[in-house]
């Protein structure tokens, strides 16, 4: 994973949002489509809702606030990959 790479969302990426128990329905306006997602993708994009740029640590930093994502090395890698897949979805951009 590139540690500097970033990531941003703006009103483009806008998605309307239907939770379902532990299930997270996803609309993005733009492309039309419906992506069912879980944890960790929606407290994710919540956390991307200034349009700020974000790296996958400072991501880390910012859901670490209030949840327990055990060692920060391992963490990041792993949200760097879901930004990684929210970018191949169209949901999120690289900055």
């Amino acid at each position: 994973m590139d540690a500097i790479k970033a990531y941003r969302r703006d009103v483009r990426d806008a998605v309307a949002v239907c939770t379902l128990d532990d299930l997270v329905l996803l609309y993005h306006h733009r492309s039309g489509q419906t992506h069912m997602v879980i944890s960790p993708v929606p407290e994710i994009l919540e956390r991307m809702t200034d349009g700020a740029e974000l790296t996958a640590a400072q991501m880390h930093d910012r859901l670490a606030q209030d949840f327990d994502l055990g060692p920060r090395e391992e963490a990041v890698e792993e949200i760097g990959a879901h930004l990684d897949a929210l970018v191949a979805l169209g949901l999120v951009r690289p900055a």
